[in-house]
């Protein structure tokens, strides 16, 4: 999910969606080489609108929203530590009533790499060297009341490149490394892993899920009936996704730890099936193959038995040798009755720049039919570039955070967040417009550096449960966002 360093320096539901999803397919069955389109939006155009907390216009919204920003990059926390940068993934975790509002709890990750430690009270690796070694990814907790952010702390550390992850059921957040650096010599650590973190920072243990596999992780998430995992994997050209069946499927905070069987998708009587390129309503069967070795080093692998060469994890081999399926970059995942939707963040073929990676695409993953379905193809652009994170709104419909250029709309330049219709096509729901200079940094009282913003990603898309607040990141400078507004009016 990393933002491209070559656009630094930019400067220019609920069952009811089920039904609908099912109605697109029905429609648009045969259609080769079908991909979806941008429409205009069921909120109405998008507006200049101003944030709450510091009166800067950094988004535009549709008429009737209101959002309040908080915990900028450098803001003190809690504990008075400055709050880290690169803010990503993010989900809420619990929810509670206080007085006539509700509180809610959510976990947000930091896409770290090596630096200052984030001084949690739970830290997995604190060795590898000097300060400029030591793994500065991991988590921070904030609470949300009312319309007011209340809190942040820090509640994991001494991790790297924690991308995006998912919330539990059962209240916890499950964040994953995006990496598969191996710090031993320097007396670190091996990383790769996805750990558990608890609403409470002084109770969650650091300790790696290794029976999720060793691999670059994006997100995952839960089915609430069986407790079975569904991960994702962002390896580029070398990327799948994955099953994790837990050996204890009680659904309490620490169930994991006892371990499981991870699986990987093969298209049934396809072995090794290229699903790089879809066509919108491509739908295929799939059957499960186990990964007996889940934290296994890519080059214990025998590349003769794969069809990836030696570009890829060492789960993801295994999955190639045993006829598994290959997808471009998985990205974001979520789940909504029963039903999982996987972002391929570069599927497609990009049609204005003539090279074989798009512009992203879901698939509805059906366990119980066995079925992988393109619900949503990009196909170019302005349709949607680099789609990445994802989620549902308790309404049923789905938003997706870009990742890509800053897409030059009707509006400018600047990334967006996307909704989906229900015929599979997609509208802008918000445009980043962040451009900063000093003096309206020091107005604001924040601690970024002056600059054009509009090409970074948004990330860590989620809804408070009542569906009332929209909670998402802008990675750089590092903004965490709550928007609220009438959701009534469209599907999200």
């Amino acid at each position: 999910m990393s933002s491209r360093i070559s656009r630094r320096g930019f400067l220019a539901g609920s069952a009811s969606f089920v039904a609908v999803v099912s109605a697109l397919h029905a429609r648009r069955a045969g259609a080769a080489g079908r991909t979806s389109e941008i429409v205009e939006g069921p909120y109405g155009p998008l507006r200049e609108t101003i944030d709450l907390a510091t009166g800067l216009p950094l988004i535009l919204l549709p008429e009737g929203f209101q959002y309040r920003t908080y915990s900028w990059t450098g803001d003190a926390m809690t504990n008075g530590e400055p709050t880290p940068d690169q803010h990503d993934g993010m989900g809420v975790i619990a929810s509670r009533g206080q007085g006539d509002e509700l509180e809610v709890s959510l976990v947000r990750n930091h896409e770290r790499a090596r630096g200052e430690v984030i001084l949690a009270p739970s830290r997995y690796d604190t060795s590898g060297g000097d300060n400029d070694f030591l793994p500065a990814g991991g988590t921070t907790t904030l609470r949300f009341r009312g319309r007011e952010f209340v809190s942040v702390e820090p509640s994991l550390g001494g991790t790297i490149y924690n991308c995006a992850g998912g919330a539990t059921p059962w209240g916890t957040w499950l964040t994953c490394e995006e990496t598969v650096v191996d710090l031993t010599t320097r007396g670190g650590r091996r990383h790769g892993y996805v750990f558990e973190v608890g609403p409470d920072a002084a109770t969650t243990s650091a300790k790696p899920l290794v029976d999720m596999g060793r691999m670059k992780h994006e997100a995952v998430a839960i089915d609430p009936v069986s407790k079975a995992a569904y991960l994702t994997e962002d390896n580029p050209g070398n990327s799948c996704f994955y099953r994790f069946i837990p050996n204890d499927a009680s659904g309490v905070s620490g169930s994991y730890a006892a371990g499981g069987r991870l699986q990987a998708p093969r298209v049934v009587g396809r072995p090794n099936w290229d699903l790089r390129r879809p066509s919108l309503g491509d739908t295929h069967r799939i059957e499960w193959i186990d990964i007996e070795r889940p934290d296994a080093d890519p080059g214990s692998i025998p590349v003769a038995r794969s069809r990836a060469g030696d570009k890829g994890s060492g789960p993801y081999l295994q999955a190639q040798a045993a006829g598994g399926i290959r997808l471009s970059k998985c990205e974001g995942i979520c789940h909504r009755d029963g039903k999982f939707y996987v972002v391929d963040s570069e599927a497609g073929v990009d049609a204005l720049r003539r090279v074989g990676k798009g512009d992203g695409a879901i698939w509805e993953v059906d366990p119980a039919e066995g079925t992988m379905r393109a619900i949503f193809v990009a196909g170019r652009q302005l349709v949607a570039d680099n789609i990445d994170n994802i989620c549902v709104s308790p309404r049923g419909g789905l938003l997706l955070c870009e990742d890509g250029d800053p897409v030059i709309d009707r509006y400018g330049p600047g990334t967006r967040l996307i909704g989906i219709t229900k015929d599979g096509d997609s509208y802008a729901f918000a445009k980043n417009v962040v451009r900063l200079n000093t003096e309206q940094i020091a107005k604001a009282g924040k601690k970024v550096p002056p600059h054009d913003y509009r090409p970074e990603e948004w990330a860590g898309c989620c809804f408070d449960a009542n569906g009332e607040v929209l909670f998402v990141n802008l990675q750089l400078p590092g903004i965490t966002f709550a928007i609220w507004g009438p959701w009534e009016r469209g599907n999200l």
